[in-house]
């Protein structure tokens, strides 16, 4: 069956809506005051993005609340993204110490170099892990067809007293970074 062209036409929006609120709120706030832990205003944002795109405050909080990959918190009045920032702030996130192993998704040609050289944040704060297998996969995907998981010895790097790790959110657990003696690739 076919999609009607206003529900792809939504979708379509929905998509480059979040992504420009994902590069606003991690990566250039331009004229939004933002404080020390990425929160700007609401409102101030919703003007902002209005001005490249005719929505209202209802597909905001569509975008906010449906993401099956829980991107921004909104608190008070205020908005901010729960990761991928490349702009400092401090999201006051609290270490994680129960879990013990976490999985990284990228591409076979990353992973080389992941192998040899460690978990980088590259051009972000933090380096992105998953909870699962599956959703690391999901992330790798992104990017290739041909998928690589490596999997983050969590037990045995915060033992070592190196490494912390914080949930950002259910899918999306962050660290500074990872040297090689914790990583195996599994896929």
């Amino acid at each position: 069956m076919a999609v009607p062209n206003n529900a792809r036409d939504s979708g379509d929006l929905k998509i480059k809506v979040s992504k420009y609120m994902s590069y606003l709120l991690r990566h250039n706030p331009r004229d939004l005051k933002m404080d020390s832990e990425g929160y700007v205003d609401l409102e101030d944002l919703l003007r902002k993005v209005r001005e490249r795109f005719k929505v209202d405050k209802r597909l905001i909080f569509e975008i906010i609340e449906k993401s099956e990959r829980k991107r921004f918190e909104v608190k008070n009045g205020k908005i901010r993204a729960l990761y991928g920032h490349s702009i400092p702030v401090d999201l006051k996130l609290k270490e994680e110490k129960t879990i013990e192993v976490l999985y990284h998704g990228t591409t076979p040609e990353a992973a080389e170099n992941i192998m040899r050289t460690g978990l980088k944040p590259m051009k972000r704060r933090w380096v992105h892990l998953s909870p699962t297998i599956d959703i690391a996969k999901e992330v790798a995907m992104r990017r290739t067809r041909r998928p690589v998981v490596i999997e983050v010895d969590v037990k045995r790097a915060r033992k070592d007293g190196k490494i912390k790790f914080y949930k950002a959110t259910e899918q999306v657990y962050l660290c500074s970074e990872i040297p090689p003696r914790y990583l195996r690739r599994i896929i």
